[in-house]
């Protein structure tokens, strides 16, 4: 499978009267996080709240801030985040795919809305159990 890339908006979710940034995103379901690069954090204004140790795809291990609270915007789903600063391109990673339930579809390489939730993000809470009310 090639590399599909994707239009999103990043805004600072603490920040609303900032203007959003436009910015095409790697994406990529191996990554676990959004990662955007030190020009984004500047413009957004964004707040670093901790160190995180990465480990890149190469074995190496970096310590780079953790900036947020983000809002990113993929066809008009939203989901609010935190991001790793690090690298020259924005990187859409699973947590905020899932989050917006957004799929890669392989055989087109693009990124869509899951299609068994075409009009909102759908979620799954495994292992909940309703409380029923006595006399049910």
């Amino acid at each position: 499978m090639g590399l599909v890339y994707q239009r999103i908006r990043i805004a600072n979710a603490a920040r609303p009267e900032l203007e959003e940034v436009d910015a095409k995103a790697l994406v990529d379901s191996g990554a676990i996080d959004l990662c955007i690069p030190k020009h984004i954090v500047n413009q957004l204004k964004l707040q670093v709240l901790e160190q995180r140790e990465v480990t890149t795809a190469d074995g190496n291990k970096q310590v780079v801030d953790y900036v947020g609270p983000i809002l990113v915007e993929v066809f008009g789903r939203k989901a609010y985040t935190g991001a790793m600063v690090m690298g020259d391109t924005v990187l859409l990673g699973a947590i905020p795919m899932e989050s917006m339930d957004l799929l890669i579809d392989p055989r087109r390489q693009v990124l869509i809305p899951n299609p068994e939730n075409p009009n909102i993000p759908g979620a799954m809470a495994m292992g909940f159990q309703t409380v029923r009310e006595v006399g049910e």
